[in-house]
């Protein structure tokens, strides 16, 4: 055997190993994904991922990246939140705070027919309902960052299922307050006249709640769902309630029934209506 082929052949056998290593190491770090501790609705990791949930895209049951979890498991990162919901160090926000900047994120979006309806206050951040003024149907679900005061869209069904002012509609609600590529909003500004569509459903609200109800008494026993179910276009969010008390909330597709926990919120702290 001549030099140069040694060589090769210790070069390509080095490169064999180092992927049996890289390999042996993704398998052992998979093993673990989920297995932090924490309570259904006080995500302390990443724990319970996206398509485990049935998240899909629109409801069509096509998971978004295919994988086992939004962009790899880091979704509290996304415009804007915490990689794997840590806010150790973080002092939770005050209602006035929250409500504030919500009111100057929506003056920012031109639009008089969405106003503030409720907001609540968790300790990883602030959650805000906003709804339409002329039909009184759910617009959109914001959070509010409790270190920079920033607002932006919450993940998952607001983006993926929300079909007037969602990621899906073309509303630009990707950006937040700050804008992704430097503007408001994906890509440049904001439609100031969403598409029009139908706030009908195919699920009922009466339905969104048995759904949710069975869910949570299959994954999550003990736990109730409140007594309304607050309509979106294109799904439901429901408050989740454990001995009468707040405790988070889920989303119901208002066509395929689909549940989906939002399990970004950490510990409720208070509410305004």
């Amino acid at each position: 055997m001549n030099k140069s082929l040694g060589i090769a052949l210790l070069v390509v056998g080095g490169l064999i190993l180092g992927a049996l290593i890289f390999g042996a190491g993704f398998m052992v770090g998979n093993s673990s994904y989920g297995a932090t501790n924490f309570s259904p609705f006080n995500l302390a990791g990443v724990g319970r991922n996206f398509a485990s949930q049935g998240f899909s895209m629109m409801g069509n049951g096509q998971n978004m990246m295919g994988g086992s979890g939004m962009m790899g498991g880091s979704y509290n990162n996304m415009m804007g939140g915490y990689i794997n919901g840590s806010t150790a160090n973080t002092t939770p926000l005050t209602i006035d705070q929250a409500r504030q900047a919500v009111e100057s994120y929506l003056k920012g979006l031109n639009n008089s027919d969405l106003e503030l309806k409720e907001i609540m206050i968790f300790n990883n951040h602030a959650y805000a309902r906003i709804t339409e003024k002329s039909t009184g149907i759910g617009a959109m679900e914001l959070l509010v960052d409790p270190t920079s005061l920033s607002v932006f869209p919450e993940y998952g069904p607001n983006m993926m299922w929300n079909l007037k002012y969602g990621h899906m509609s073309g509303y630009g609600m990707m950006g937040g307050s700050s804008g992704m590529m430097g503007g408001r909003g994906m890509m440049g500004g904001y439609n100031n006249n969403p598409v029009s569509v139908s706030a009908d459903m195919t699920v009922t609200s009466e339905q969104a709640l048995q759904a949710a109800q069975q869910y949570l008494d299959q994954e999550y026993p003990g736990y109730t769902t409140a007594e309304d179910a607050d309509p979106f276009y294109g799904y439901y969010t429901i408050d989740i309630l454990k001995d009468g008390q707040e405790t988070g909330m889920l989303s119901v597709n208002g066509f395929s029934g689909q549940v989906f926990v939002h399990t970004w919120h950490g510990t409720f702290i208070e509410m305004y209506e």
